[in-house]
């Protein structure tokens, strides 16, 4: 009969802030990662050597842990199974290490709600950057998953999907693991702007959402890069939006925000249900229009709108003044007037760098990083980041002092 025994629960006195609870039947990488953990202020770190008996690491636990780093053993679908069993609501935000199983062992730890796998020997920097970033996620309020950010035109061709392709590809670039979700079910472009071919659409992936999970989702997903996924229609299918139930939207978009840290809707020039309960979820809504009267017009509309009847209110609404010229006879001033939006975002006339961009299927900061619309929209990005960017940077920093002795 196994033993239920196990090695009492061991506090780092030294620390206050979170609990960081490390779990492991390996007594020296058990040792070896609290060294680690204990770099990263504002963590008290907790932990726990299993010694046979039971394989759930929050087994008879007084109080859950804010975190928890689970190196697992030879019998990790064992431990992985038992924090499963767990309400989702009930786990901790997960780390994984260990001699893992790289296919069904991936999928299992995706399952239990692992933000990261650390492959072995576990590098300093890699665990810190990991914790660093749950850390910051906690402390920011910020655990109920990635932001979503919509874009919409005012009128056609403004220039939203421009914007939508280059603003996922600078978030994945500099503000982690971003999907770009197409959601012109009958026009949608961002797969030809970004030169991927979709192995599979978004309307197939909605039929099947209720059975998905992250894992799965990143499969359906084309890859731009590492960190750029994107889901939209392929060529030659035909879907109209009273195909596709609310309920399967609302699942995949809260599916997508808790795989994805940034989720960049592309959203057709329409009101129904499907652009509706995105505008109502998203964190942030983008509008894009120029400097004529037909743009002013429908940009007033579709404002009042999205605060009348969707409740897009506050800081949450966003227009951006595409192809900005000076000396056009519709100033800054008339559309700020007209849609009650002080702050406006301008990006320059830029037309030949645009349309090489898109024709070659290559975003703006590869295509022509000092172009001037690639700055401004490299501002906008910037903007969007905001202080968790100079937050990152500081950590970044913090870690190169470490490293460097």
């Amino acid at each position: 009969m196994l033993s239920t025994r196990e090695v009492p629960i061991t506090t780092s006195t030294n620390k206050q802030g979170l609990r960081l609870l490390i779990s492991s039947r390996d007594a020296a990488a058990l040792n070896h990662l609290k060294t680690l953990s204990q770099r990263l202020p504002g963590l008290q770190v907790i932990t726990r050597l299993v010694s046979n008996g039971h394989t759930d690491p929050l087994y008879g636990l007084e109080q859950m842990p804010d975190f928890l780093l689970l190196r697992v053993s030879h019998l990790w679908r064992e431990e992985l199974a038992a924090l499963l069993q767990h309400p989702v609501q009930e786990r901790p935000p997960l780390l994984v290490c260990g001699p893992l199983d790289e296919r069904e062992g991936m999928r299992l730890a995706m399952q239990a709600g692992a933000r990261d796998f650390l492959p072995e020997p576990v590098a300093a920097e890699e665990l810190l950057v990991a914790l660093g970033r749950m850390l910051m996620e906690a402390q920011a309020g910020q655990t109920t998953g990635g932001k979503l950010i919509a874009v919409m035109n005012a009128k056609g061709g403004s220039g939203a999907t421009m914007l939508a392709c280059n603003l996922a590809h600078q978030l994945s670039a500099r503000g982690g693991r971003t999907l770009l979700l197409d959601l012109d079910l009958q026009f949608g472009s961002v797969a030809h702007c970004l030169d991927v071919l979709p192995a599979h659409s978004h309307v197939e992936v909605l039929q099947q959402v209720e059975a998905l999970d992250s894992v799965a989702l990143r499969g359906f997903c084309s890859h731009f890069s590492p960190t750029l996924h994107v889901l939209g229609g392929r060529t030659g299918e035909l879907c109209l939006s009273q195909d596709v139930r609310l309920e399967q939207l609302e699942t995949l978009l809260r599916l997508a925000r808790s795989t994805y840290d940034w989720v960049v809707v592309d959203l057709p020039r329409q009101i129904d249900h499907l652009t509706g309960v995105t505008l109502e979820q998203a964190d942030r809504v983008y509008i894009l229009v120029q400097q004529s009267l037909s743009h002013l017009k429908d940009a007033t509309r579709l404002t009042r709108i999205m605060r009348d009847d969707l409740g897009v209110q506050g800081n949450r609404l966003h227009v951006v003044v595409n192809r900005y010229n000076k000396a056009s006879p519709v100033s800054l001033k008339d559309i700020a007037e007209s849609l009650r939006c002080a702050d406006l975002q301008k990006l320059p006339n830029d037309y030949a760098v645009v349309c090489e961009s898109q024709n070659t299927g290559v975003p703006l900061a590869l295509h022509a990083p000092r172009a001037p619309v690639t700055l401004a929209m490299r501002e906008l990005s910037q903007e969007l980041l905001g202080t968790e960017a100079a937050e990152q940077s500081l950590l970044k920093r913090t870690f190169g002092r470490l490293f460097r002795g």
